[in-house]
């Protein structure tokens, strides 16, 4: 399964002190059985996205969870746009079937 993590920065995680724990931390971090497809963060420094593959749920939680006092998640699961317009075609079809 495939999710999209989007985090933004706590209040508390901005101060300076924090600010070098958090990279301390995120130095020594290895993900969790997890495949990261893209890792991206945004150019106004306040988050980022992540593109993950597992097929174990707990493992993104494992990851999350381990710098939760200084980034808010959004977890997001996703599957391929290809996925998404085969079962909108399939929901348009069955629709139209029906009088």
């Amino acid at each position: 399964m495939k999710y999209v993590i989007a985090w933004t920065v706590r209040d508390t995680g901005a101060a300076e002190p924090e600010v070098r724990r958090l990279l301390d931390v995120f130095s020594k971090w290895t993900p969790a059985g997890a495949t990261f497809h893209q890792f991206v963060g945004r150019i106004d420094n306040n988050g980022g996205f992540a593109v993950v593959e597992t097929d174990d749920p707990m493992n993104v939680l494992r990851d999350v969870s381990k710098f939760e006092p200084w980034l808010r998640y959004e977890v997001y699961p996703v599957v391929d746009i290809q996925d998404v317009a085969i079962a909108n075609t399939e929901a348009v079809e069955f629709r139209a079937g029906i009088s």
